[in-house]
């Protein structure tokens, strides 16, 4: 197998109309793959945000996020997938959300509670001493000031879960790992390498959605705090 023989099944594979459309094309596979990466995206957001405010606010519970980032981590995906689908069956996509959220919650509660503990104390103190309470200090001053760690969690969720949602592929569910599965199995290589291909194009849109999404939403002054540091 040479460069030449991937480049052509490359064309075979973006070239041929079948692939572009009914329920096996890339269109539908994508919006499966995007269902999985975004539901479980949102639910570990909505588990690891709050979460990595709190304590990193609070200071309480430090031993607990190291305790279930380091758990989450150690459980392995596609051991996890397969358990969840021999107790559960695969009537609903809810199977491979549960692994993939396992995967994201840690980065993102991680980098959340090192983004507000890392805060300097001063501005703590200023904050405190120009009248405000706990929650706005939260809000107005160490959410910002953290907001590129913060931002950085979900980025490195974000990617690793778009990569790691083509194991839904082995149990028989959609997404873009369905070329990939389906076509090892049939040693249809162009379908192997464009499956892989699109979900290596995905990561990186991923990459490139954080990265504007960060220059609009954080300030400048934040922004060359973070590089300084």
């Amino acid at each position: 197998m040479d460069e030449g023989d991937r480049v052509n099944w490359l064309i075979d594979f973006f070239g041929d109309p079948v692939n572009w459309s009914g329920p096996d094309g890339i269109p539908v596979r994508l919006l499966e793959h995007l269902e999985f990466a975004g539901l479980s995206l949102l639910l570990a957001m909505l588990i690891a945000l709050p979460l990595g405010l709190l304590i990193g606010h609070t200071g309480r519970g430090a031993l607990l996020v190291v305790s279930i980032a380091n758990a989450a981590r150690a459980l392995p995906t596609l051991g996890l997938l397969v358990l969840i689908v021999l107790l559960m069956g695969v009537g609903t996509i809810l199977p491979v959300l549960i692994p993939l959220v396992a995967l994201a919650v840690p980065p993102i509660l991680v980098n959340t509670y090192e983004g507000i503990r890392g805060v300097d104390p001063d501005l703590r103190d200023a904050a405190y001493g120009m009248g405000l309470r706990g929650g706005q200090v939260l809000g107005r001053v160490l959410v910002p000031v953290a907001l590129p760690l913060i931002l950085l969690g979900l980025r490195l969720a974000a990617i690793q879960v778009v990569a790691t949602a083509t194991v839904a592929a082995y149990v028989g569910l959609g997404g873009l790992g369905r070329f990939i599965i389906d076509g090892l199995a049939t040693k249809n290589f162009p379908s192997t390498i464009g499956g892989a291909v699109l979900v290596a194009l995905l990561a990186l849109l991923v990459q490139l959605g954080f990265t504007l999404v960060q220059r609009a939403t954080v300030s400048p002054g934040v922004s060359e705090r973070q590089t300084i540091r």
